[in-house]
């Protein structure tokens, strides 16, 4: 079979046309390609941004909570009167009432000039000590532990047990039996409150 001229001129038309087509084809494929990745580091992209808000979300949440358990305690501590000023007369009037509450026998007290509580100011606020001495006359341990849980309870402040020193007392033949002391407890105690780091 011979090609004449006219068919040499189809054969190189139509392969021409296969040729250009080929190089459409492949520019398609390259396009689409070259879509496909930057489709995909855009999904990348904002997966991220996604995954960065819900991780801000998350720790505003947090915050939020924490900002609203701290309001809450901050809250109960002022209402108990730990946050302020301290309220010396009060801590009398409250181990006054005690006193005769439980009908303790003897009780002696000294509180000491207040001092700021080692470690200084923790953000606006700094925790101030005053040290009591308390000297009581005790039938029995049970009126040591009663007055101080008491205390504790009812303080207009935040008590701290630094010691406690109980020693028997000698008999005496004076006195009666049933009012009689048995025990002289002698213990150290702070009254610890919460102030305005700012204020002198």
């Amino acid at each position: 079979m011979r090609f004449s001229a006219a068919d040499f001129r189809q054969l190189q038309a139509s392969g021409l046309v296969a040729v250009s087509m080929i190089a459409v084809g492949v520019a398609a494929l390259y396009v689409s390609y070259q879509a496909r990745e930057s489709a995909e580091l855009t999904r990348l992209a904002v997966v991220a941004q996604r995954n960065e808000a819900n991780a801000k979300l998350k720790q505003v949440r947090a915050e939020e909570s924490e900002i609203k358990q701290k309001s809450i305690l901050f809250n109960q501590l002022q209402e108990r009167g730990i946050i302020g000023e301290e309220q010396r007369l009060e801590w009398v009037e409250l181990l006054k009432d005690i006193r005769d509450q439980r009908r303790l026998i003897d009780l002696r007290y000294d509180i000491s000039p207040q001092r700021l509580l080692d470690g200084g100011p923790v953000g606006d606020f700094a925790f101030h000590a005053s040290s009591m001495k308390l000297e009581l006359k005790l039938l029995h341990e049970e009126d040591l532990t009663r007055l101080l849980r008491d205390l504790q309870q009812q303080a207009k402040a935040l008590i701290r047990v630094n010691s406690c020193k109980v020693e028997r007392l000698p008999p005496t033949a004076d006195e009666r039996a049933d009012s009689r002391a048995n025990l002289l407890a002698d213990c150290e105690i702070d009254w610890l409150t919460l102030r305005d780091a700012g204020r002198k």
